[in-house]
């Protein structure tokens, strides 16, 4: 696994690669949390997410550490840069298996917006070097596309 560059809360809104969904969801906030804090249910929403293991105690906070596995061999280890349940959750890939990438971090907002429903806006950051930087233009530009079909999964998950 390479050691990669810690993202900060900051460098997500500036990093020259960004994913970039927003969507409301009949849900609550503390209902989208629970499906966040609860392993099992990555698989089930996000489909390139194989597994999630927690390396830190629940529930998180910042400093929180967990492990994921991906379909096609990739591995991640986050370590958790905010944790406010139930409006916020960010994390960076302190260590991964993606040949020339350089940095990552994902940030989910969180709002309620009354009558059952929370706005849920997902963020994907990415810097990377060589040819996986070369890559970078056509996944950023379909990208946002599968993380808004994820936002739909996770509601269909949340209301089932």
């Amino acid at each position: 696994m390479t050691e990669l560059e810690p993202m900060s809360l900051e460098a997500i809104a500036t990093a020259p690669a960004r994913l970039s969904t927003a969507r409301v969801l009949r849900a609550t906030p503390e209902a989208v949390f629970d499906a966040f804090e609860d392993a099992t249910s990555w698989p089930r929403w996000v489909p390139v997410i194989a597994s999630v293991v927690w390396t830190s105690e629940l529930p998180p906070r910042v400093g929180s550490t967990r492990t994921v596995r991906m379909r096609g061999g990739i591995t991640a280890e986050e370590r958790f840069l905010a944790y406010e349940r139930g409006r916020r959750m960010a994390f960076t890939f302190e260590r991964a298996t993606i040949a020339g990438l350089r940095s990552f971090a994902e940030d989910y907002r969180v709002t309620d917006v009354g009558l059952g429903q929370v706005r849920v806006e997902w963020t994907m950051a990415i810097v990377a070097d060589g040819p996986a930087a070369a890559g970078l233009g056509p996944f950023t530009r379909f990208g946002s596309a599968g993380l808004a079909w994820s936002l739909r999964r996770l509601e269909r998950l949340l209301n089932s």
